[in-house]
């Protein structure tokens, strides 16, 4: 027992004398000057961490600091830094207490001496490292005056986005010094101290006015300031003016520098990132475009991500209209959840193509009410009718809610939920049971990044892997890959969404998804009119869109089509013009097998059916021969009795005797639908000829249209734009149909 005391004393003087020792002058000497320089994927700078002057990193002598600077840090992270050794013994003993009571760790207990120490030294997390944290702050507390220990630690701490110390901070987010802090400035800088990555006011306005309004309440407790005071500086902006250094891509680099941080990465060296710096500016300028165009219909917000289809690359992130504007104008949509409406759907039905379900399958669109554990749902289509038979070509095309609803129920809201967290759906954390199906009209938050990269698993035949901010090397690998459909329903999917004449029953002829190259596009429209989004994919690239309010607020009456889809249609040939937009995968490269059908059964055509030609995957054709078609009669099973049938031309529908319905058709009746007689074109400057040309579209027949401009036949589906006055015709038998247009010079 006598050699333990003694062992115990000797450790106990050891300790003692090292503490004692005076603290080495070059660990307390001003660290090197790190800095990081974000550029674009062509070398054209982003964003420095250096100021104005060359370094972010800036040392102040604690005299020169405005006081409310150091009495907000004290407040905000050791009030009892003033009388305390370097441990706050009474902070340790509450710490343990509640770290017994929640079963984990929720509190350290750290001093700003010891935080101090952690800053001088590389300490390790856990137990021997916090025992090494405490005596070296005890050393430091003998060895250094109160205000050497506070000037080290406010010139030391990480404040975010890559700034160190409170004179880097200043600059960066109010250009300014910290020798003329604000009290509100000084509140928001404590505050991030405990979580600069995510509580700083470049990447969360709200989480930082927040902590500072937690700041200003302590320092009124303290009675440092008064509660008229503190409220004068809660209303300061949580951000300031614009600096002069370069700050471009603000939503993104923000995002990339806070994710670094988040990942403990030293924010050091040159970093090339995946972005077009270029593509970048000239779609910022679009959504402000945009908005200013919709700002009568109540709306005030937009945003915009690009994404590489081969290597998952961003290259534009538009996270607002202005992120200068106001403390709103720092909210990034790009990564904000919101519902996505009908823009979830294509999901659901690649799901579906797996399971069976082929794009001539017949759906019911009639009125239908599902019991569920919420009770009653009744889920209706956008324009409140119903259209009785429909294809499933034409349900997704045309974007009807009630037959999605009827795939959801099949399929199941968990397999369903399964499949969109295969397909990057993160967001979305709660259980099936919250979203019900629901989940199929797009009632869960996801952000617009996911979207994105969930519609390019789509354009990559069904495989899903991450997109990426920095420059990927030439011939990399992409990262994690997994499978959410197959390559088939994949593909099926997209020639959808490509199908013009499969939106046209719905959204009309004339749409803004006309390209003049191959894409697939979707929109989406949450309740209420609060979120309109649209994406466009291409063989290269995938551009998804928003457009809406950030507070919330319902614009009025702007759908998909007419808020979002302006946007991404100017938005995909501007990035055209910097990627080459590819040929989409077509059904016939993966096998799939082209079948003549009835357009109203989705069976095989009969002599006396409306036709078109169906893809199928092998194994899925239809194998009866369609028996709605009798004799220049339409008769549908007597469940859609009620309902015309659109895609049949059917003038009106009555019940036979046997309960069945009978329809009687149109004749035959040629009309161009694009281009518009009467219509002015003028061929854009600087944009490749390949892309300047127009639609030739014409309804009301089956039979082969061929096409004639200036009595010269073309057999292409495009007619390449020529300067002048022409005549365009169309001809399928006996009918013919034709429309002048002009054509400027640029």
């Amino acid at each position: 027992m006598k050699r333990v005391g003694l062992a115990l004393a000797f450790a106990l003087t050891g300790v003692v004398t090292w503490v004692m020792q005076p603290v080495p002058a070059m660990l307390l000497a001003p660290p090197a000057q790190q800095s990081l320089v974000l550029t674009d994927r062509h070398g054209l700078p982003l964003r420095t961490t250096r100021g104005e002057e060359g370094e972010r990193v800036s040392w102040v002598a604690l005299g020169d600091m405005d006081p409310d600077l150091p009495r907000a840090f004290i407040t905000a992270e050791d009030q009892r830094f003033l009388s305390h050794p370097g441990v706050d013994f009474r902070a340790v003993a509450r710490a343990v207490r509640d770290n017994l009571d929640r079963g984990q760790v929720v509190s350290g207990a750290s001093t700003i001496t010891m935080q101090l120490a952690r800053l001088l030294l590389p300490i390790d997390r856990g137990y021997l490292g916090k025992l090494r944290q405490v005596a070296w702050a005890l050393r430091l507390e003998a060895g250094l005056p109160k205000e050497e220990i506070l000037e080290q630690y406010l010139n030391r701490v990480p404040l975010g986005q890559g700034a160190i110390g409170v004179s880097a901070a200043m600059r960066l987010y109010f250009n300014g010094g910290p020798e003329q802090a604000s009290l509100g400035q000084a509140a928001l800088l404590a505050g991030l101290a405990r979580s600069p990555s995510s509580r700083n006011p470049l990447v969360s306005p709200g989480r930082a006015s927040a902590r500072r309004a937690s700041v200003l309440d302590a320092l009124v407790r303290q009675s440092y300031v008064t509660p008229t005071e503190a409220a004068r500086a809660s209303r300061e902006p949580v951000l300031g003016v614009e600096s002069g250094a370069a700050f471009l891509a603000p939503h993104f680099t923000t995002r990339l520098l806070a994710t670094a941080e988040a990942e403990g990465r030293p924010l050091a060296g040159r970093w090339q990132t995946s972005l077009d710096l270029q593509l970048q500016g000239w779609l910022e300028e679009e959504v402000r475009h945009t908005t200013a165009q919709l700002a009568d219909r109540g709306v005030r917000h937009g945003a915009v991500v690009v994404l590489d289809n081969r290597t998952g690359e961003v290259l534009a992130w538009v996270g607002s209209p202005d992120f200068w504007a106001d403390t709103a104008g720092q909210v990034d949509m790009v990564v904000s959840p919101r519902q996505p409406g009908s823009a979830m759907k294509p999901f659901l039905y690649a799901l579906a193509f797996d399971r069976g379900i082929t794009a001539a399958t017949v759906l019911a669109d009639v009125a239908t009410t599902y019991q569920t554990a919420r009770g009653p749902y009744h889920p209706r289509n956008y324009d409140r009718r119903e259209h009785g038979p429909v294809r499933a070509r034409e349900a997704l095309g045309s974007s009807y809610n009630i037959p999605a609803v009827d795939l959801a129920h099949r399929i199941g809201p968990s397999a369903l939920l399964r499949g969109l967290h295969q397909a990057g759906f993160a967001s979305l954390t709660r259980a099936p049971e919250h979203y019900g199906l629901g989940l199929a009209l797009g009632n869960g938050d996801i952000t617009l990044l996911e979207l994105a990269n969930g519609y390019r698993a789509l354009a990559n035949g069904g495989v899903w892997h991450p997109w990426h901010s920095l420059a990927v090397p030439s011939g990399s690998a992409p990262g994690e890959v997994r499978r959410v459909m197959s390559r088939e329903a994949a593909v099926l999917t997209l020639d959808i969404l490509a199908d013009p004449d499969a939106r046209a029953p719905a959204f009309g002829v004339r749409t803004p998804f006309e390209w003049p190259f191959p894409a697939a596009a979707k929109t989406g429209t949450s309740r209420h009119f609060t979120d309109n989004w649209a994406v466009g994919v291409t063989a290269g690239f995938t551009v998804a869109v928003w457009v809406g309010n950030f507070s919330g607020q319902p614009m009025e009456g702007v759908s998909g089509i007419a808020g979002a889809g302006p946007l991404l249609q100017r938005a995909m040939l501007l990035v055209a013009r910097r990627r080459d937009p590819g040929n989409l995968v077509t059904p016939a490269s993966v096998g799939l097998h082209r079948v003549t059908i009835c357009r109203v059964s989705g069976k095989l055509a009969g002599p006396d059916c409306p036709t078109l030609v169906e893809h199928f995957v092998a194994g899925t054709r239809p194998q009866e021969t369609c028996d709605w078609h009798r004799a220049g009669e339409l008769v549908l099973p007597a469940a859609f009795a009620e309902w015309q049938v659109r895609e049949s031309g059917v003038a009106h529908v009555r019940v036979s005797a046997h309960g069945d319905s009978i329809a009687e058709e149109r004749p035959d009746r040629l009309t161009i639908t694009s281009p518009g007689s009467g219509d002015h074109y003028r061929i854009p400057p600087g944009v490749d000829r390949r892309f300047a040309s127009i639609a030739l579209r014409a309804t009301g027949t089956d039979a082969q249209v061929r096409w004639y401009v200036d009595g010269l036949a073309t057999s292409a589906g495009r007619w390449p734009l020529q300067p002048g006055t022409h005549q365009v015709l169309a001809v399928a038998g006996r009918l013919r149909d034709s429309v002048t247009i002009t054509v400027e010079t640029p």
